[in-house]
């Protein structure tokens, strides 16, 4: 399998193994980082400025044409689900239902959606999601408070609208609803934290609840994830449509020395790697040759390496995470 990087593909990446989807190849609508969160989580790191209204940031028939050969390049059999997956907020993308249709016309794999949730408020919105296979939006706290604390919106995006928005959709929706919530220790993993997320839940009635932890570098330093007692009790209160996720690495099989760079950025702008996930990539495409290929991607400029819960990640050079002690290293 390759990568978006692989002959020029620029907003067309994977297929990349997910926890949910499978073998996912991603389109990715909007540029790093364009999103009306700034969530403490993020592994994208932070929103240096968030964003409120939709934008046609790049050309749909572009993004459909790389769809298109993605698709035969790989093959419909490497691939389980076309996603529409952001360096940022999705849906901020204007021509996001247009181009879901036209990427359901030209390929019968189904088609996901990845989200958090925040514009399905606005019913145009709401339509345009309509031809999705499943819909997967987060809601991480069922609170005022705990939704400024962890999602940090931008102004115009309310808790009240944000829920509001995921029991109508849940009404209009025809096929996979999927709610994703982050948990976060100290933050929404306490008893009162998790039961308001389960009386939420219970009102918008997802088909699936899939319940993630911090796994790759959050924005914030501080952030850590739940002991695993209390996922297994945060399944039990959000009924038995919830699991737990597992972890899952990031599988990109094959790269030339051409496109080595820009074949692990594309992948690296939307899922930071694990260093050791690094090497052994590396150990396939290039065996032996590991420390010249390192020392290649470090010259390029477009990496960084982030130190975040006892691991080393390289990320997109344009991703900003907030420094702590010993937390951050460039690789440029």
């Amino acid at each position: 399998m390759t990568t978006s990087g692989d002959h020029g593909l620029k907003h067309v990446f994977g297929p990349v193994r997910s926890r949910r989807l499978g073998r996912s190849l991603g389109i990715d609508p909007v540029p790093l980082k364009a999103c009306n969160f700034n969530c403490v989580y993020c592994q994208l790191g932070r929103t240096p400025r968030l964003c409120s209204r939709r934008r046609r940031y790049f050309d749909a028939s572009e993004m459909l044409a790389e769809v298109a050969t993605a698709v035969a390049r790989q093959g419909a059999d490497a691939i389980d689900w076309v996603c529409f997956i952001g360096s940022g907020e999705t849906t901020l993308y204007s021509h996001l239902g247009y181009l879901l249709r036209m990427v359901k016309a030209v390929t019968t794999l189904p088609v996901a959606v990845i989200t958090n949730g925040s514009l399905l408020s606005l019913p145009r919105v709401r339509r345009e999601l309509a031809a999705a296979d499943a819909v997967l939006p987060s809601l991480d706290a069922g609170s005022e408070d705990l939704y400024l604390r962890i999602n940090r919106p931008h102004r115009a995006f309310s808790f009240a609208d944000h829920l509001a928005g995921l029991e109508r959709f849940r009404d209009e929706y025809q096929h996979a609803l999927w709610v994703e919530v982050m948990l976060v220790r100290g933050l929404n993993d306490s008893e009162q934290a998790l039961e308001d997320i389960a009386a939420c839940l219970g009102r918008v009635s997802p088909d699936e609840v899939h319940i993630s932890v911090p796994e790759r570098p959050p924005s914030e330093p501080w952030v850590r994830p739940p002991e695993p007692p209390t996922l297994t009790h945060a399944a039990s209160l959000f009924g038995g449509v919830a699991r737990v996720l597992e972890p899952v690495e990031v599988a990109v099989f094959e790269g030339t020395d051409e496109d080595l760079a820009a074949t692990l950025l594309a992948v690296v702008t939307r899922h930071p790697l694990r260093e050791r996930e690094l090497l052994h990539l590396l150990e396939r495409w290039r065996p032996g040759q590991v420390t010249a290929a390192v020392d290649a991607l470090t010259a390029s400029g477009a990496f960084q390496v982030v130190n975040r819960l006892g691991e080393q990640f390289w990320c997109s050079a344009g991703s900003i995470f907030a420094a702590g002690a010993g937390e951050s290293d460039s690789a440029q």
